[in-house]
C-alpha cells in the first residue's frame, strides 16, 4: 500500500513526496518528471505537439503501471490531471490517497510563467480549473494536508503509517497545522476500538489520564485503555475553576508527570476543561481529544482553545493548547439524545454561513450533518486556525453568533440553554445586525425545524444579557465589542463595530 499524493498544480506534491519518502525510508516517484523524461521534452511541448488527449493516454498508462507495482510506503506524486481517469480513480482505492490542497491564488503565484505547465497560461482559466477539480480531489482523498509548510509531511509520517496499517475502513485523516503545533485528526466510524494502534504516544513511556463526565464515562470509558479515569458531573455549569481544581488534584494524587498526557473523552465541556487542565498542570502536558458530541466533533475539539467559565462571563479563564491528536468516532453520535444533536447542529449551521458553498447548500436544505459535512466543518476550522491561531483577525469569524450567544448563556446561569441553543439565538441577532432579514428568516425556519428556540425566555433579563455581551473577552480597552456580520453565506466580516442601540434592539427582538 503506497502513499499517493494528488492535488492541483502548484500544491507542492513533488517536494512533499521527497520529504515524506525520506521520513519513511522509502522511494519517491514523480509522474510528471518521469513523463518529461520519457518524452524527451517538457509536458507543455507534448501538449502543443500531440494534444491533451494523447498526453492523458500516456499519463494514464504510466500511473496505472506505477500503482500496480508500488510497494508498502512507496510515495508517488501524481500530475494534477491524472485523477481524471476513471481507471486511475479505481486503482487509487488500493492505496492511501493524500490530497495536498492549495489555495488557487497561492498555486498561481507558484506556477505562473514557468512554461512547464500547459494549463497554467491564464489566471482566470487556472482558477476555474481548480474549482472544477476540487470536488473530485476531495472525494478521492483519504488524507488531507491544507497549505502545509515544508517539514509537515515528515512530521506526519508516523501518523500516516499508523493510518495505513491500523485504521478502520473509511477513516479519513486531516493534518492540522498551527503556529504552536501540528497534529493528526482522524474522522470515521469504529475508531474507539482502534485507538491503541493509532495512539500518538508510546504508552510504555507516557501514561494516559482520562477526564470525562459521568454520562459519557458510563457509555465509553471501558473502550479506552487508560491508566486513570476522572469523571466530572455533566453540564456547562460544571466547567468551572472548582472542577478544574478537582482534576488538578486528581492528577497530583495519581502521580501524573510531564511525561504523561490527558485524554478528554466527551463533549465541549469536557474538552475545554480537560484541555485547560492539561495546559496548566505542571505548566503543560499533552492532551488528546476524543469528542463524543456533535458540537465537539465539528468545532470545539480542534484549534487549541481551552478554558472554564466564570459566573459573569463564558470561557474567561483559559489557554491556547493544541491537542496532540483528535479521534472523532462518528459512532458515538448514535447515543446522543435528539435535543443534543439538534443543539450541536447549530455549529454546523454557523460554519455553513462562514464557509458558504457546498456546506451552506447542505445546511440550507435542512440536511443532517453526515460525515461529509462534518469533515467540511473541521477543514474550515483547521484552515482558519492555521491562518490565525490566536484570534488576531481571521479566526474571530468563528465567533459568529457567539457574542450574544455567550451573553445569553452567562445571563441564564449556564443552565437554561444548551450552548448550541444559545448560539442559534445569537445567530438570529447577528443576522439582524447584518441587515439580512431574508437570511434571518431562513435561519429561524431551520432552527424551528429542529425544535430549537427562536425566542428568548423572558425570565432571562435583557440587562443581564447586555451586561454579559459587554464583557465579551474579545473587547479591547476603550473599544466597543466587535461583532461578526454576514454579507452573504461564504462572506462574513469580523471586527465590526455596532452601536449600543442596535445591539439592544437585536437582543430585544429575540423576546418577540
Amino acid at each position: 500500500m503506497a502513499f499517493v499524493l494528488i492535488g492541483f498544480m502548484g500544491a507542492g506534491k513533488s517536494t512533499a513526496a521527497l520529504e515524506l519518502a525520506g521520513a519513511l525510508g522509502a522511494g519517491a516517484k514523480d509522474t510528471d518528471a518521469m513523463l518529461a523524461e520519457r518524452f524527451g521534452h517538457s509536458l507543455a511541448q507534448e501538449f502543443e505537439q500531440r494534444g491533451e488527449a494523447a498526453f492523458r493516454a500516456q499519463e494514464e498508462e504510466l500511473v496505472l503501471e506505477l500503482l500496480a507495482r508500488a510497494g508498502d510506503h512507496d510515495v508517488l506524486a501524481l500530475g494534477g490531471g491524472s485523477v481524471l481517469s476513471p481507471r486511475v480513480q479505481e486503482a487509487l482505492a488500493s492505496h492511501v490517497t493524500v490530497l495536498l490542497d492549495v489555495d488557487p491564488a497561492v498555486a498561481w503565484e507558484r506556477v505562473r510563467g514557468d512554461g512547464e505547465r500547459p494549463l497554467a497560461g491564464e489566471r482566470e482559466a487556472f482558477v476555474t480549473l481548480h474549482e472544477q477539480r476540487r470536488a473530485l480531489y476531495e472525494s478521492l482523498a483519504d488524507v488531507v494536508f491544507e497549505g502545509c509548510a515544508p517539514g509537515s509531511y515528515a512530521r506526519a509520517a508516523r501518523a500516516l503509517s499508523a493510518l495505513a496499517r491500523e485504521a478502520p475502513p473509511g477513516v479519513k485523516m486531516l493534518w492540522a497545522s498551527a503556529s504552536s503545533g501540528e497534529y493528526p485528526v482522524y474522522i470515521g466510524r469504529g475508531l474507539l476500538p482502534a485507538l491503541d494502534a493509532l495512539w500518538p504516544f508510546d504508552r510504555a513511556r507516557s501514561r494516559a489520564f482520562c477526564v470525562t463526565d459521568r454520562t459519557v464515562g458510563a457509555l465509553y470509558a471501558a473502550e479506552l485503555d487508560v491508566d486513570e479515569m476522572f469523571a466530572i458531573e455533566p453540564g456547562e455549569e460544571h466547567k468551572t475553576l472548582a472542577d478544574a481544581q478537582l482534576v488538578w488534584s486528581a492528577l497530583v494524587e495519581a502521580g501524573a508527570t510531564r511525561a504523561d498526557h490527558v485524554v478528554a473523552l466527551g463533549g465541549g465541556v469536557v474538552g475545554d476543561l480537560a484541555g485547560f487542565c492539561a495546559a496548566t498542570y505542571q505548566r503543560g502536558i499533552p492532551v488528546v481529544q476524543v469528542p463524543t458530541t456533535l458540537v465537539a466533533q465539528v468545532d470545539s475539539a480542534y484549534g487549541g482553545k481551552t478554558g472554564v467559565d466564570l459566573p459573569m462571563a463564558k470561557n474567561y479563564v483559559g489557554a491556547y493548547h493544541q491537542p496532540a491528536a483528535v479521534f472523532t468516532d462518528l459512532d458515538t453520535l448514535a447515543t446522543l439524545p435528539a435535543e443534543e444533536l439538534a443543539a450541536g447542529w447549530v455549529e454546523v449551521l454557523k460554519t455553513g454561513l462562514i464557509a458558504g458553498g457546498e456546506l451552506w447548500q447542505t445546511v440550507a436544505a435542512g440536511q443532517d450533518a453526515d460525515e461529509r459535512a462534518i469533515v467540511r466543518c473541521v477543514r474550515t476550522k483547521l484552515a482558519t486556525v492555521a491562518a490565525d491561531e490566536r484570534d488576531g483577525g481571521r479566526r474571530q469569524a468563528l465567533n459568529l453568533g457567539h457574542t450574544v450567544g455567550h451573553g445569553i448563556e452567562a445571563a441564564s446561569g449556564y443552565a437554561r440553554y444548551r450552548h448550541g441553543e444559545a448560539v442559534g439565538l445569537g445567530l438570529l441577532a447577528a443576522l439582524r445586525l447584518s441587515g439580512q432579514p431574508q437570511l434571518r428568516a431562513l435561519v429561524a425556519e431551520l432552527l424551528a425545524a429542529r425544535g430549537l428556540p427562536r425566542t428568548l425566555d423572558e425570565a432571562v433579563e435583557l440587562e443581564d444579557v447586555m451586561k454579559a455581551v459587554h464583557a465579551d473577552k474579545k473587547r479591547l480597552a476603550g473599544e466597543q465589542v466587535p461583532f461578526v456580520l454576514v454579507r452573504e453565506p461564504g462572506a462574513v466580516e469580523h471586527g465590526c463595530k455596532v452601536g449600543e442601540g442596535e445591539v439592544r434592539a437585536a437582543v430585544r427582538e429575540l423576546y418577540a
